[in-house]
């Protein structure tokens, strides 16, 4: 015997009976993986707004034109004091020297322009002096046809000194004047009585 195993060969009976087996055996095949398509994009969503209502008409408000501002009153003025004489007593003093004159102003060789200048500075600052009484010299003016032209201009302030005193804003400051005695200059001179300051405690 040979030392190799012998091969068996199928007989009929198992040829026929394999082949009716794997008749009715369908062999299985690989299936291929199924590949899915990707999905489309969601389409954007456009929410469509419906317009908005028309506005309802409404009547205009009713323009009224504003009502014109109270009128403005001007201040009030104080009234201007009047002027008064000097006092008896006051003038006796003067006559006699024993009421000192505070200053003096003399307004010899000034034209008209100047002198009322120099008068009203003289008085305002007098009355921020808190003097009493002061002195204006004019001059006596012409004593005769022949003195005219040298004293003209002395005439004229003997006439409108007592004029500008008498002005409004001369007022203030100014209680009253009279012609000076003859020692102080007489007829071309004026005794001013200045008025006291507001809180000065006078008149």
């Amino acid at each position: 015997m040979s030392g190799g195993r012998r091969k068996r060969t199928l007989t009929a009976d198992e040829v026929s009976l394999w082949s009716h087996v794997t008749r009715h055996i369908e062999p299985i095949r690989a299936k291929a993986p199924k590949i899915e398509a990707p999905a489309p994009p969601a389409e954007p969503v456009i929410e469509v707004k419906a317009p908005p209502p028309p506005p309802k008409f409404t009547k205009p408000p009713k323009f009224e034109a504003p009502a014109p501002p109270p009128p403005v009153k001007p201040p009030a003025h104080p009234p201007i004091p009047p002027l008064a004489p000097l006092e008896r007593r006051l003038r006796q003093r003067l006559s006699r020297g024993a009421q000192p004159i505070d200053s003096v102003i003399d307004l010899h060789g000034k034209r008209q322009d100047e002198a009322h200048e120099a008068l009203r500075r003289f008085i305002i600052g007098a009355h921020a002096m808190g003097y009493a009484v002061i002195l204006v010299v004019t001059g006596k003016g012409a004593s005769g046809p022949n003195d005219q032209g040298m004293f003209e201009e002395r005439g004229v302030l003997r006439r409108t000194v007592p004029h500008w005193l008498r002005m409004p804003d001369m007022r203030p400051y100014v209680i009253g004047f009279e012609p000076a005695a003859q020692h102080h200059g007489g007829s071309g001179a004026l005794y001013v009585r200045i008025r006291r300051k507001r809180g000065g405690g006078g008149s």
